[in-house]
């Protein structure tokens, strides 16, 4: 039986990631308090229609608010361990290499890309991410700037987004 209190995650993933893989990612979001409703979707695709190795679909700002309250505890870097191995290059296969673990908001369908080599000030700031900021998506760490940041955001025309990057309330 769920926990009431647990969040809601539709967690989708290739059928390349191995078992140990999958129990990896669920114990770790279940320890999270994420109540994991897994689907291993088959191969009935071309290997480069698939961008991502795991899609988890959850309520995004609940989430991330719930492991920042677990920072001081080994959950947290539970997540940060588990993220890192699943995406670990050398568990990579040609089809399989580069494939990030992808968090998509429930509501906005708006999605932040978790890719292996993701530093630990990613992870940070992570935490306490203002998803409101952002639109369009998908959002990434960019590295060079040290921040979150949503290129089609960036890229929206000033009618759409306006110049503090704030999404534009409808009339």
């Amino acid at each position: 039986m769920d926990d009431p209190d647990s969040l809601p995650a539709d967690i989708l993933i290739d059928e390349q990631v191995s078992q140990e893989q999958e129990a990896l990612i669920v114990g770790t979001l279940t320890a999270l308090g994420i109540s994991a409703r897994v689907k291993i979707l088959p191969r009935r695709r071309s290997v480069s229609d698939l961008q991502w190795l795991v899609l988890a679909v959850l309520p995004l700002q609940a989430f991330l608010t719930s492991i920042g309250g677990k920072v001081a505890d080994d959950t947290y870097k539970g997540f940060q361990n588990a993220v890192r191995k699943l995406l670990r290059r050398e568990n990579a296969t040609e089809t399989t290499a580069a494939r990030p673990l992808v968090l998509q908001d429930t509501t906005s369908g708006l999605q932040i890309v978790l890719d292996d080599d993701l530093p630990a000030e990613g992870y940070r700031q992570l935490l306490t991410l203002d998803l409101s900021m952002f639109r369009l998506g998908p959002v990434h760490y960019d590295r060079t700037r040290q921040r979150w940041r949503s290129e089609l955001d960036e890229a929206a025309p000033a009618e759409i987004l306006p110049a503090d990057n704030r999404p534009v309330e409808p009339g």
